[in-house]
């Protein structure tokens, strides 16, 4: 996944996203801190979202 262009940067930055935030997420249920796993969670499943959503609109062209 190349960044050629404004819609390639935000996928790739949202991956990125996804998965420190998953890797923050298990490791912060797995040390019993629950506050930031949630928090870490709902930043996964928000760029997850805009992952999709920008699959969605690359599909579209």
């Amino acid at each position: 996944m190349e960044p050629r262009g404004a819609l390639g940067l935000r996928m790739v930055l949202a991956t990125f996203g996804l998965v420190v935030c998953g890797f923050i997420a298990i490791t912060a249920y797995a040390a019993g801190l629950v506050v930031p796993a949630v928090v870490a969670t709902l930043l996964a499943i928000a760029a997850a979202a805009d992952f999709v959503m920008l699959v969605r609109r690359r599909a579209g062209r």
